[in-house]
């Protein structure tokens, strides 16, 4: 195969001085015509920076390249003038990235971006851009797609907006996609579709394609050649085939042994109930007219009952809008909703206000993103002391430093690091952090909403062990959300599936992932271990 893409010898540093960070250190490699080439590595290992680094895309002059060349068909164009990059980028060298709400602007319709591109690469306008849109829409299979060109990015859902993403970077038919991510946000039933939508898409246009992913369960199935990087280097590259049988170099092997593994330690079935939700619903009235009155509703979640015991995690699946976190939402009481619930014998529902604030301490949640969820004006102690002051605990500054340390020891984060504060944190340790100001409390129950679909595999493993490890130590209950079957599968003893709003199946762990009845169940199961045995 011809090389499309070489690089040589190429470093990137961030700033100057004593302050200068290698980024990229003399990574060498080559992208050939019609290849998949995944690189893999950890967050911060150089990835999206070397990948950045070919369009040029970087932020100067905070980024800078001291040395290396990138000849695309034998042209440099490191430092190449802006007229021959605007031509690179869209054109010949397209780019999609994990998020597409972070790309895609909120403020424009699907026409207008999509004919934004073809408009500055291609000079169609009027008709002819609508038909080649249209085109664009069908060709990454997106559902009527007549209707969706007026429609705004938040009025899509994520696999919608990722097909969008996609149109747009094949809008001038590229020699070479980037997809940085493409699918990690997304369920594992759209994740299967949107890849086999991309294996499809390579195939029929012959591009060549940079997968950059820390999932290996996608890079099995859709890389032909792998770049596994650490620490800004490259450390092994191999066709994947062998590289998987036979990998040589000691970080790969710690990469292969790092998905989330083992099995939920064996609970005590007779522990005491935690928490108790029956005939939950939740419905938002969908209102139209003159008078805004209800017309119909939202059957957000509709007629489910869940039980959680002390020590046991249940596992709550299920696709975008099934009703996985407003579920969990309604049992915190932080979602208004029909039914009972109860938290250690108590009916929330009669509850009110001051009477429900004292029990908000038995109740913790951690999200998805902590980078979002933890101030970023605020130290890690801070951040952890919060929830300390508003219920009254440590009596003294120096009592509340020490329920702080030994929540930091517990999570595996140095006692000395509460005054620094979030973003001089990884992904990884922002999270133990979330975790850490939710267990100072000393709660009963931990609802944990996709806590691990942010981070890195071997991040991911070490996350799901603490949480054992906590739940081991002090009996807490999990509510545990997840589109990750197979973190789910490591955690969960108990699974409810929902769909739509409905419970369509709910059983012990075990039964549910080794024998589905469900339908719905099996096509989920079957979505997200076909990844892993392909």
């Amino acid at each position: 195969m011809t090389a499309f893409i070489e690089i040589e010898d190429l470093s990137v540093t961030f700033g100057h001085g004593a302050r200068a960070v290698a980024a990229v250190r003399d990574v060498s490699l080559a992208i050939h015509k019609g290849e998949t080439l995944a690189l893999v590595g950890e967050s911060g290992s150089g990835k999206s920076v070397t990948a950045l680094s070919i369009l040029q895309l970087l932020p100067y002059p905070t980024a800078h390249h001291p040395k290396g060349r990138i000849r695309i068909e034998g042209e440099d164009v490191v430092g190449a003038p802006e007229e021959t990059l605007r031509h690179l980028r869209g054109g010949r060298i397209a780019m999609i990235f994990q998020e597409p709400m972070t790309s895609l602007n909120p403020l424009h319709t699907i026409r207008k971006q999509i004919g934004e591109t073809l408009a500055l690469h291609k000079g169609l306008l009027g008709k002819a851009a609508e038909a080649r849109t249209l085109e664009l829409l069908h060709l990454v299979q997106l559902k009527d797609p007549e209707d969706r060109l007026d429609a705004y990015p938040h009025q899509l859902s994520g696999g919608e907006r990722q097909r969008i993403m996609i149109a747009m970077a094949l809008a001038n038919e590229p020699d070479l996609l980037i997809a940085d991510e493409p699918t990690t946000a997304l369920d594992v039933t759209i994740q299967a579709e949107i890849l086999k939508l991309l294996r499809e898409l390579k195939e029929r246009l012959g591009m060549a394609m940079l997968l950059i992913t820390h999932d290996l369960g996608i890079v099995r199935k859709m890389a032909d050649r792998i770049a596994v990087m650490h620490d800004g280097r490259i450390v092994e590259t191999a066709v994947a085939e062998a590289l998987f049988e036979a990998p040589s170099h000691p970080y790969t092997k710690k990469l292969l042994a790092a998905e989330p593994g083992g099995k939920p330690a064996t609970a005590d079935a007779s522990a005491p109930v935690v928490l108790t939700g029956e005939s939950l619903r939740v419905w938002f009235p969908i209102k139209k007219g003159l008078l805004r009155r209800a017309r119909d509703y939202v059957k957000a979640v509709d007629d489910i009952s869940v039980t959680v015991r002390a020590g046991h995690t249940l596992g709550i699946v299920g696709e975008s809008g099934s009703g996985k976190t407003t579920l969990a939402l309604a049992l915190l009481r932080l979602q208004k909703s029909e039914g009972t619930i109860h938290l250690n014998g108590r009916d929330l529902k009669r509850l009110r206000g001051h009477e429900l604030r004292p029990l908000r301490r038995k109740m913790q949640i951690v999200f998805q993103d902590p980078f979002s969820s933890l101030s970023p004006r605020m130290s890690i102690g801070q951040i952890i002391e919060e929830g300390l002051r508003v219920h009254g605990l440590g009596g003294s500054e120096a009592e509340r430093v020490g329920l702080i340390e030994t929540a930091l020891c517990e999570v595996g984060l140095d006692p000395e690091t509460r005054h620094r504060y979030p973003h001089e944190f990884s992904g990884g340790q922002r999270q133990r952090v979330a975790i850490a100001r939710a267990i100072v409390l000393r709660p009963k129950l931990l609802v944990l909403d996709e806590p691990t679909s942010a981070l890195d595999r071997s991040v991911q493993a070490q996350i799901v062990d603490l949480l054992r490890d906590l739940q081991a130590r002090h009996g807490l209950a999990y509510l545990f959300i997840s589109h990750d079957l197979k973190v789910v599968r490591a955690l969960a003893d108990e699974v409810v599936v929902l769909k739509d709003g409905h419970l369509v199946e709910q059983g012990p762990a075990e039964r549910i992932f080794a024998a589905p009845e469900n339908a719905y169940t099996k096509a989920l199961i079957k979505a997200a271990f076909d990844l892993e045995a392909a």
